[in-house]
């Protein structure tokens, strides 16, 4: 399985010294470094002699560029292969950029803060970095494995039941190869955008790792549990997915696993899902197995 490390913030001790704005890495190489915007333009792209250097094939050499001035900023394109974008709207005249604007470059995205205690809106973001993946905006694998830890321990000492749902996105490679990188992030958050609104607040919905992702479910037993993870199948499958007026057909295949009483830590559980994750692959795909 492969997993995008989100979890790891990088240590960058410079603060912001007379601004009053600055873009945190939230995704990609250097996450978690904050880069201050002053008066003046800050270019992003894969050249060393950028403002912000991000070392990844997706990026330009010179990418896009961030102009500040007084206190207000907005982001402009350089003819990039592979586009700006503002939230999820492509970047083509300069836009301007709001306190938790999301700035996406290539296979990296930043987040734009500004106003009141920059320190502290800093220092939360870091904080979320740990929990949250960048991309998709819901729980990362720290915070699933976490979770699952409390809610075995919880199961065993009380008898009651805990499911877990891991689906993988079929032949994600050849979204990727076909409709091109942005095109996959964009399947990658409009996916965690479908689901998350059925997964209840005391569950838990993660990205497990790529274009893997995992739902906890306590309290819910083996029907209950396999009917939902048919749910979040059918809920990918259709409609297809669109980016840049391409449409783009999805399918998972989904393992549910039930914990016994011979599982005792959270990657036990896990394991035993990707088991019938790896059966529902190799049975045709776009199945729930388990």
């Amino acid at each position: 399985m492969s997993e995008l490390d989100l979890t790891q913030v990088s240590s960058f001790d410079e603060k912001v010294v007379g601004g009053e704005s600055c873009l945190v890495q939230i995704h990609g190489p250097g996450l978690g470094r904050k880069f201050p915007l002053l008066d003046g333009e800050l270019t992003i792209g894969r050249d060393n002699k950028n403002g912000i250097v991000v070392d990844l094939d997706t990026v330009s050499r010179r990418h896009a560029k961030v102009i500040s001035r007084h206190g207000k900023s907005c982001v402009m394109d350089l003819k990039s292969t592979n586009g700006t974008y503002l939230n999820d709207t492509e970047v083509v005249d300069e836009l301007p950029l709001r306190t938790g604007d999301y700035v996406k470059v290539g296979g990296s995205i930043f987040k734009f803060l500004s106003g009141g205690d920059l320190e502290s809106l800093y220092h939360e973001e870091i904080y979320r970095l740990t929990i949250i993946d960048g991309l998709t905006q819901i729980n990362n694998k720290r915070f699933l494995l976490e979770y699952l830890e409390r809610e075995i321990g919880r199961s065993q000492r009380y008898g009651r039941a805990l499911s877990l749902i891991l689906f993988d996105i079929d032949h994600f490679k050849a979204i990727n190869d076909n409709y091109g990188h942005p095109a996959g992030d964009s399947v990658l958050r409009e996916l965690a955008l479908r689901v998350k609104q059925y997964v209840r607040k005391e569950e838990c919905f993660a990205r497990f790792g790529g274009e893997e992702f995992a739902i906890a479910l306590p309290e819910t037993g083996s029907e209950k549990s396999r009917k939902f993870a048919d749910k979040v199948r059918r809920l990918i499958a259709d409609p297809a997915f669109e980016f840049e007026s391409q449409k783009i057909p999805v399918t998972v295949s989904v393992g549910v696993a039930d914990l016994t009483g011979q599982t005792s830590e959270p990657m036990g559980l896990i394991k035993l899902a990707d088991a019938n994750l790896y059966k529902a692959k190799k049975a045709g795909r776009n199945r729930v197995i388990g």
